[in-house]
């Protein structure tokens, strides 16, 4: 039988896990509690430098005790705390026991593991397994692996994407790096839109304790590479820090869109020393392969796998299916901000792009697409850039304005999209709510929905008491509807940062 440890926390909590290591990282071995309801993970003495010195072991646990005590608290027990329980796998306990330093964590939630494994009766042997994100940020993989009913679509990534840039501003919010931000330290779940950021345990606190790591290959910036030959105290060398983590969180949200490497092209740096090939192509000869007017590292699509194909070309689908938000966001991130760290948009500008992307997505009118939505291009006539399949109908675009001061609106370069059933909430009616982990219960409610009924679209009033035709100044009570006709202009609130609709028909024939 199976021994069950009993141990306590350093802060006294008691803690009981099984005696049989689950799972074994590169830093831990991790064990269940006896109901599997949390984890506990000891640093393996094998594994870790820190426990050849004192000091440094010390040094690890003050880092530790920072991240499951201030930072924990700091997040967890703040506005909005209970919605960082969803997306961090973050340790709230440390134990010593036989020698050993160890967290504890909550258990991951059941979507992140796969419950179809993979292609051909689960030949990988993933079924059960956790969702790493490695498995989805690559059509290789996705292609030739996973089982459809795991690959999810457009719009979840988006979601997904939107979760990852929300955690990574809540980090560097509370003066955290998270230094080894890749799709091995993030679960996802295409299938509900889901995400959560594990491995927490290795966080860094700018100026008070540094990495221990370098990161991942693939999200490691490339001033990191550039100096990685240098010793860790080398004042020349880069280290991970926010900067750097802006940089993998740029990767990964390009991976997860677009399933392909931003940097990964036809460019060849040396071709007699792989590893200084690889160097410099990563580090400081790094080049976007959707440069704008350098080519010289574009893919070349006879070296890829036919199984990658098409998202591994860029010229069948390039990066600007992703809309105008994002297409921005990706040039300040490969172009601008490559070799420029400071030029890096920050998470709070990934948050704010995506969300105004999920409202430009439009259902593709192909039941047999993989995808099944796509970012609306503003074009006389939109085609989903990933199955070709044109859009035939009324197509009504809201342009959103907002009050400045009393009766003088101004554009806010956002819009929504109508389709049957898209909801409007209270954040698409006054400027001043963000659709993030502030809001209310009441906040998280639509308010209004639109429908296609005999050839008109019209927007149901389900709980906006100001709605108003500015034209003639009626006011659209709660359970009426007005039409969405071309150039209408529709009051949404009289509040504060309330905002005003102009309506845009775009007709396909």
């Amino acid at each position: 039988m199976t021994k069950i440890i009993q141990c306590q926390t350093l802060d006294g909590r008691p803690v009981a896990f099984v005696d049989e290591v689950i799972g074994s990282g590169a830093m831990k071995d991790v064990y269940f509690s006896p109901d599997k309801s949390y984890v506990v993970c000891f640093f393996s003495k094998e594994k870790n430098h820190f426990y050849q010195s004192h000091a440094e072991l010390e040094r690890q646990k003050d880092r530790l005790k920072e991240i499951v005590g201030n930072k924990w608290q700091g997040i967890f027990n703040s506005a909005g705390g209970d919605y960082w329980k969803n997306v961090f796998c973050w340790p709230d306990g440390l134990i010593e026991y036989n020698g050993l330093l160890g967290i504890t964590a909550p258990t991951y939630q059941k979507q992140f593991f796969f419950e179809h494994g993979s292609k051909n009766n689960d030949f990988l042997g993933i079924k059960g397994k956790e969702k790493e994100g490695k498995w989805f940020a690559s059509a290789n993989n996705q292609n030739r692996f996973l089982d459809e009913k795991e690959k999810g679509n457009f719009a979840n990534y988006l979601k997904i994407c939107i979760l990852i840039a929300r955690a990574v501003r809540r980090m560097h919010a509370a003066g955290l790096a998270h230094s080894d931000l890749s799709y091995k330290n993030i679960l996802i779940d295409p299938v509900t839109g889901s995400a959560c950021v594990i491995d927490v345990d290795g966080l860094v606190v700018p100026g008070k304790y540094p990495p221990d790591v370098v990161g991942t290959p693939d999200f490691i910036a490339p001033e990191v590479v550039k100096t990685n030959h240098l010793k860790k105290d080398d004042p020349q060398r880069n280290l991970p820090n926010i900067m750097t983590d802006r940089h993998a969180l740029a990767v990964l949200i390009y991976m997860y869109l677009l399933y392909r490497h931003p940097l990964r092209g036809g460019k060849v740096h040396d071709v007699n020393d792989p590893q200084r090939d690889e160097n410099l192509a990563m580090g400081e000869n790094a080049l976007f392969i959707e440069h704008p007017t350098d080519t010289s590292n574009r893919v070349k699509v006879s070296q890829v796998r036919p199984s990658a194909l098409p998202w591994a070309d860029p010229e069948k689908i390039p990066f600007t299916v992703t809309g105008p938000y994002l297409k921005e966001l990706f040039l300040q991130s490969f172009v601008a901000g490559l070799h420029q760290p400071q030029q890096r948009p920050s998470a709070n500008d990934w948050e704010t792009a995506l969300v105004k992307t999920v409202d430009l997505i439009q259902p593709c009118l192909n039941s047999d697409c993989g995808q099944k939505w796509y970012v609306f291009d503003n074009t006389i006539k939109p085609v989903c850039p990933f199955c070709g399949t044109a859009f035939k109908g009324k197509l009504p675009v809201l342009n959103l304005y907002s009050a400045r001061r009393e009766g003088s609106f101004r554009p806010d370069n956002h819009r929504l999209m109508v389709w049957t059933g898209q909801s409007l909430y209270p954040w698409h009616v006054n400027n001043l709510i963000a659709p993030n982990e502030r809001l209310t219960a009441e906040q998280t409610k639509r308010v209004g929905y639109f429908v296609f009924h005999q050839n008109q679209w019209w927007l149901v009033n389900e709980n906006l008491p100001d709605l108003m035709d500015v034209a003639t100044k009626t006011t659209i009570p709660i359970g009426e509807k007005i039409e969405l006709l071309d150039g209408k202009q529709i009051l949404l609130s009289r509040q504060d940062g309330g905002r005003l609709v102009v309506v845009q028909i775009v007709e396909c024939i």
